[in-house]
């Protein structure tokens, strides 16, 4: 039988965004151990220890909770890469500061992980526009970066960027599912090898163009 998860006491009155964000935090919780639909914002509320209207007050409905949530968390990805991309001007090193992103977001905060790339509701647009912008938004700033240093097309770039994109966050993703014997470092040393190995074969050349892309 499963241990009954404690309720967190009645709080006293927060500012506004310190309430928000303890509803968010919360409202993960939930989600993730229950996914969306079965969730319910009675549980929310009880186990953030407030009132159903005071969780009213800041999220209108559960989809707007979820989709709150979810933009958090998407945007967090986002700018780990980006930082990640901006942390050296090596650019072996910035394959493996951004396959490390990856693994360690899957590993350090894998309840929000599991929102993004498992989330139970992607049949709803709004879901899927915010789980299709980690993977778009992430890869356009990779891209930026292929294209500077190679001069190969957008398209091109586009392509290398989404590939490399995907290596990460679903390698990431096995890694943590398959309870490998792997340890992170182990893994993210492997998968950068891969991924710098490809990338690293595409050095600046103008009169090096792909045939047949624009």
């Amino acid at each position: 039988m499963t241990e009954a998860i404690p309720m967190r006491p009645r709080t006293s009155r927060l500012p506004r965004t310190a309430r928000r964000a303890q509803l968010l935090e919360v409202a993960l919780e939930v989600f993730v151990e229950q996914g969306y639909h079965s969730a319910s914002m009675d549980e929310i509320a009880e186990r953030a220890g407030v009132s159903k209207p005071v969780l009213y007050q800041h999220f209108p409905g559960k989809l707007d909770l979820y989709l709150a949530l979810l933009e958090t968390s998407c945007d967090t990805v986002i700018e780990g890469v980006r930082t990640a991309l901006a942390s050296t001007q090596d650019n072996r090193k910035r394959v493996q500061a951004t396959m490390e992103l990856w693994y360690d977001y899957v590993a350090d905060q894998g309840a929000a992980f599991r929102l993004v790339f498992e989330s139970d509701l992607t049949s709803d647009p709004s879901v899927r526009e915010q789980v299709d912008r980690v993977v778009e938004e992430s890869a356009a700033l990779v891209a930026e970066v292929i294209r500077e240093d190679t001069g190969l097309p957008l398209a091109a770039s586009h392509l290398l960027a989404v590939s490399l994109v995907g290596m990460g966050h679903v390698g990431a993703r096995n890694w943590l599912s398959q309870d490998s014997s792997l340890t992170r470092s182990e893994a993210v040393q492997l998968v950068a090898g891969l991924a710098w190995r490809g990338i690293g074969g595409f050095p600046r050349n103008e009169d090096d163009n792909i045939q047949g892309v624009e």
